[in-house]
């Protein structure tokens, strides 16, 4: 069974509440509920990590105990040379998923430091992104088998 992390980005944490607008009105939990079933249905496990730290973020993926990753960096995408570094350095393959498509957004968020480097990248897709991440990833574990 491929193991998956997802980890969540600064801010994230406030799902449900924050710009329910822009990111829906589904929590963090209530999302990763989701994720979890869909994760299951593909035959793979997930662990989560949310941080609104840089540096926790980073010391997570250092940990390496995950085949794959989905990464939703939030606003760090477009600030984190760091982040990109350390996706680069454990040499595990992620998606990256943005709830919104920040490219329609404000200018300084076409700024991402993270797609050109992601094997995939779904934005804009609400939940339904992470989903797709799942599905990318396991046509990607099945053509290793």
């Amino acid at each position: 069974m491929s193991r998956v992390l997802v980890l969540q980005g600064p801010n994230l944490n406030l799902l449900g509440t924050r710009e329910p607008e822009i990111y829906g009105r589904k929590t963090l939990s209530e999302l990763h509920a989701e994720i979890q079933h869909w994760a299951l249905g593909l035959a793979m496990e997930v662990v989560f990590f949310q941080s609104n730290h840089e540096g926790a973020l980073i010391d997570r993926l250092h940990e390496k105990d995950f085949d794959a990753a989905i990464v939703n960096g939030g606003g760090l995408t477009h600030t984190s040379v760091s982040l990109r570094d350390a996706l680069l350095a454990i040499e595990r393959p992620f998606v990256e998923v943005h709830l919104s498509d920040p490219a329609t957004r404000e200018p300084f968020r076409k700024v991402n430091f993270l797609s050109d480097v992601a094997v995939a990248s779904f934005v804009g897709q609400g939940p339904d992104g992470y989903r797709l991440a799942l599905e990318e990833l396991a046509r990607r574990f099945e053509g290793r088998a």
